[in-house]
């Protein structure tokens, strides 16, 4: 899993990238769609730095749709992927594998209709995801502190203060952006 969220951030990286120094260097600055994207790339940096970007995105969405499907269903999936049926066979764990397949079917139907703002879409399940994360990192905390639950492995002192801390971050944040949204700022 780690290993998937440092290859997806550095394929968005190198897209970042290479549209900051082709696309709006040479005013394509209205860009909508990925799509979009892709076009403007085709004549300014050649055949291949379109092909290279549209599968980029591709692979990006697929990796990232295992995770953000439905934001607020993420905690769920990945526990889903770190489920040992994982490891087992189709018929071995057929209601883990259905219910799976079923969410990147349900991915790949959304790409599929035409005009819809997946640029938008795709920031809005990562605001989504940033105001649920606070949740998620609370019950967490309480669980991983639990001596009867989790043994050996409780968290330390060191790493309370750190988490709880990044916890209290990110409860700040989501009220800041949520006095943006009041205030129309």
């Amino acid at each position: 899993m780690i290993t998937g969220c440092v290859f997806t951030d550095v394929v968005a990286w190198f897209i970042i990238v290479a549209c900051a120094a082709t696309l709006y260097l040479h005013g394509y600055r209205d860009i909508k769609y990925a799509a979009d994207a892709a076009q403007a790339l085709k004549p300014l940096a050649g055949q291949y730095a379109y092909i290279l970007f549209a599968v980029g995105c591709s692979m990006l969405l697929c990796l990232r749709r295992r995770f953000c499907l439905f934001p607020p269903l993420t905690p769920c999936v990945k526990e889903w992927a770190s489920n040992p049926a994982v490891d087992k066979r189709f018929g071995e764990a057929p209601f883990f594998y259905w219910l799976y397949t079923l969410l990147i079917v349900a991915g790949g139907a959304v790409l599929l209709i035409p005009g819809l703002p997946l640029v938008k879409i795709a920031v809005l399940s990562q605001v989504v995801n940033g105001v649920v994360l606070p949740f998620v990192l609370i019950f967490m905390l309480l669980l991983i502190n639990k001596k009867e639950l989790m043994g050996a492995y409780v968290n330390t002192r060191l790493f309370n203060t750190v988490a709880w801390g990044t916890t209290v971050i990110m409860v700040g944040l989501s009220l800041a952006w949520f006095w943006t949204l009041r205030s129309g700022g």
